[in-house]
Parts: structure tokens; sequence; C-alpha cells
């Protein structure tokens, strides 16, 4: 249900392999064009074409401190050059009542996919309320349970959830169609102005802003975050989670994704007992794998199919010793395990597969022979729970009804996502987005911004060491690069659904909050 589009795509295309389907909060792969979705309809009178605003009042305890807050569902209306409006666009805020707007941060938070919605990090994270789900295992049927967060960053910051558009309730107005809106750049420009507007609406031009993205919502914030500031509006801070900021090194032919891979591997493995006499501590196993991967692994795959046999040998021997995989199996692959075989090949002894997003759920399939799993786990197992408890909370507590379909995830988006990016200071558009350059200009303009890379070690979709190559090959100047750092979590890429690493990550959060934007 949540993932009801194509988004496994940029793994298997990655590495050579066809499509399989997935959900909309991961990084889709690129479409093969634009036109080739059917655009949104040009009149839907159930579309609000004014600013809408139903205003809730509640509270929740955070740290022992009863914190008292509006929460606000609406819309906000973008407009093209000639002043037409092009789109509603759909968000909830939560808004401390005693807080002084000019002083007190907000935070715009969004997920990816392209085609997601943001009810993933709405009902999962950091919000005044979450659903409890029974992860690392499926979650059972309803009745669901939604309980109030105390790992809310309510006490740090005001949240803006915002849907992009053809998701959730946002959708094209007037003559406006999905590709209008459904492209790379398209998509910058769609989120600048709805920010924006949300600001000069709300008297925020004075408040510390970040930006919160998950999965290709990084691949949105590196570029937004230079777009914004370009455009008059600075942040303080922008943070990355489950990154992917270059799409051109997935495609066939580079070796860079395997070496990002092996670490997440080594995890999956440890985490699975497949690794004989493991350490007792997975940092220090995945540490060990890094280093691996990023000399004698990488300097193996450099030969190519020159390689000599004895190094063959040798590197496949070290291989098995980090993943668990057998000898054979990495001989027989070349020393390149695609992702989704190793899902597969892991317990195969014991007819189980791996989650894509998180690898530590398992699943089962019709048979154990297959090459690859036929679904991902750790997709399943949440997707009912978090769609559910969305629409009973948005009627039941803050009391927004609408007679449009909710889309946890639109399809069409990502069939006909246009992948070009006219990066900053390129002159043409590249047929492939990388916006870690985007992201370098911002920090270079702004010496300030902060930037907060969060990392699961079990993700399976945007592996965190390509995160790290790709963060670490800005060309950062030496005064910069202490505006930039890591977080790792014993999670995969929804962090926030385990819960004692989402405790772990609030408290982080809270103190990069507390350093960046300090609350006089």
């Amino acid at each position: 249900m949540r993932h009801l589009v194509s988004l496994l795509l940029t793994g298997a295309l990655a590495l050579g392999c066809l499509p399989a389907t997935g959900h909309a909060d991961e990084p889709d792969a690129p479409a093969k064009a634009a036109s080739s979705a059917a655009p949104e309809a040009a009149v839907d009178a159930r579309i609000p074409t004014t600013e809408t605003v139903v205003r809730t009042e509640h509270s929740v305890s955070i740290g022992g401190r009863a914190i008292k807050y509006t929460a606000t569902a609406g819309t906000v209306i973008i407009r093209d050059d000639k002043n037409q409006p092009q789109a509603s666009v759909f968000y909830v805020a939560y808004t401390v009542d005693d807080g002084k707007p000019s002083k007190r941060p907000v935070t715009f938070l969004y997920n990816g996919g392209p085609g997601s919605s943001s009810v993933w990090l709405h009902m999962g994270s950091f919000a005044p309320v979450r659903i409890e789900t029974a992860s690392p295992e499926a979650t059972a049927p309803p009745p669901y349970h939604l309980v109030a967060n105390s790992d809310s960053l309510l006490d740090k910051t005001d949240l803006v959830f915002i849907d992009a558009i053809g998701a959730g309730y946002s959708r094209p107005l007037g003559k406006a169609t999905g590709k209008d809106f459904w492209g790379v750049d398209q998509d910058i420009s769609a989120f600048s102005r709805a920010i924006q507007r949300y600001v000069t609406l709300n008297k925020r031009w004075n408040s510390p802003k970040f930006l919160y993205g998950e999965s290709y919502g990084t691949t949105r914030s590196a570029a937004l975050v230079d777009a914004l500031q370009e455009k008059g509006m600075s942040f303080n801070g922008v943070i990355l989670m489950s990154s992917i900021l270059n799409y051109a090194v997935r495609m066939p032919g580079y070796d860079e994704i395997y070496l990002g891979y092996l670490p997440s591997y080594a995890a999956a493995a440890w985490y699975h007992n497949k690794i004989p006499n493991k350490p007792a501590d997975l940092k220090t196993f995945v540490d060990q794998a890094r280093t691996w991967a990023r000399g004698p692994y990488a300097a193996a795959l450099a030969q190519g199919q020159d390689l000599p046999a004895a190094q063959f040998d040798a590197i496949a021997a070290q291989m098995a010793a980090y993943t668990g995989l057998s000898v054979q199996y990495i001989q027989d692959a070349n020393l390149r395990v695609d992702p989704s075989r190793f899902r597969k090949e892991l317990l195969r002894d014991q007819r189980l597969t791996l989650g894509r997003y998180d690898s530590r759920f398992t699943g089962t399939d019709p048979d154990a022979a297959g090459e690859t799993p036929d679904y991902d786990a750790s997709d399943t197992g949440i997707s009912g729970a978090f769609v559910a408890a969305f629409h009973e909370y948005l009627e039941g507590q803050l009391n927004y009804h609408s007679q449009l379909d909710y889309r946890p995830t639109y399809g069409e988006i990502g069939k006909g996502w246009d992948w070009k990016h006219k990066a900053a200071g390129s002159r043409r558009a590249m047929p492939l987005p990388y916006v870690a350059g985007d992201l370098a200009h911002a920090m270079r303009t702004n010496p300030n911004l902060k930037v907060l890379s969060v990392n699961g070690y079990y993700d399976f979709a945007t592996p965190f060491t390509n995160t790290e190559y790709d963060l670490s090959h800005m060309n950062l100047d030496p005064s910069l690069r202490g505006n930039l750092s890591f977080l790792y979590y014993p999670s995969g890429h929804m962090i926030y659904l385990n819960t004692e690493a989402l405790k772990q990550l609030k408290s982080d959060l809270g103190r990069f909050y507390d350093h960046t934007a300090p609350q006089r």
C-alpha cells in the first residue's frame, strides 16, 4: 500500500538488473521519459483553490515537560511567473504556543520517492504523536496504536510536514499538470515556492530555519537549500537522513556501488549471526569492513577482469568473512554481489529473505531457489499501520476533512519523473542528478550552514558508505569541513522504526539544534 510505484529501480538499474516494484520513500531510478506519465486532471472541484487552515490545540510531554502546541493542517497556493495559481500544497504544522516565532526554529520535513507523501516521517519520527510498530517484526493488522511521542522534536523546533505535489493531498491547479512538478528541478522550484509562501503567511522570515529530508528527500534538500538561499532565505541547518546525492555512480559500469554496499552487507551478516566468532560490537566490525572495502577490495575491483587469480581468490575469501556469504557464491558473482541477490542468499538456508529498507526484517518466498526476493518485508511489515493511523489521526484529532483521496504514494510521479538537473555553476543540465555540488555551493555561500548526515547501518536502499563518499568529495575548504558531521544508528532506512535508535537520534538532534540555532 505504501509502495505502489516502481521504486526499487535505483539499485536494480544501477547493477544492471530488471526493475522491481517498491515504495515511494526511496531513491527512484530514471524512467524513460517525463512525457510518459498520465497528466493530472486540469480541473478537479475537490481541490482547494484557496489557502485552507484547520487549527487544533494539544499538549505533549517531552523530557518531563508539558508542551502546549497548535496543530495546523492546511494548504498553501503556489503561483507561476504570471501570478496564476499553479498548485495546492498540503502541509501539517506543529507550533509551540508560547514560542517567539522570530527566535524559535522551524523545520520543514518531507519524504522522497519521487512520489511519496510525508506520511512516513510524519507518523514515525518527530511529530507529537507516532504510530507504534512491531519493528523489526511485521506489525499486526488493526487496531493500530497511535501514541504520544516523548521523542518529538517539538521542544527544539516547530515542525512543518509537506506533501509533494501529486502525493498526499497536494495537487496541481488550473492549467498546470503533473509534468510541471514531476522532475528534479521542477520539484525544487515547487518546494521552494511552498516554503516561501508558508514562511510569508506565518511571519517566519526571521526564524532559524532547517530542512529535514529522507531518502530522495535528501536529493531535494541538497539542491533546495541552495535554491532558497539564492532567493534570499538563509538556512541554519540541513539534516540528511538516508541519503542519495549522486545518481550517476549507480549506473552500470561503475564499481563504487559495490564498495558502498560491502559495509552494509557486513552489518546485516553481523545482525543475523552469519559471522563466525562475531565481534560483540557492531560499529567495530562495520568499521573494519569499511576500511577493507576502501582499501584491498577497491584496489581489486579497479583491476576489473585483469585481476590475477590468486588475488581474486584472496579477496573472495576475505569478502566471505565480512558478509557471511560462501566463497564460491562470491566468486561466481565476480566479487560483485547485487544487493537484491544478497538479500536472497544470506539466509537462504533458513528459507528467509532480508528487507531492503531495513535488513533486520525477514520474509519468506514461495521457494528458496530464486535469485532475488519477491517482496520487501521491511515495506509490507509497516505500511498498513502508517496509512491507517494517519487517516484516523488527521480526521479524528486534527479535524481535517477532504473529499480527495490521500495518496501515501502516487505511482504516476515516479513513472514520469524528469531526471535532468542543472546544478549550481553548470551551463547545461546533467542527464542524472548530482546534488552534492549544490549543497557544497550552499555551504560556501553561507559559511555558517551546518549539515548533519544521519544513517542506518541496516539500510539497503541508500547505503551509508556511498553517502560518506559523496559528502567527502564536495571539495570543501578546510574552514568549512567542521560544518559537516555524520551519525550512525543500528536501524534501517527509516531510522525511527527502531525506538531505541529514535531516542538516541532525538538526543543527538537536540544537541545539533542547540549548537546550530541556540534559542535566546
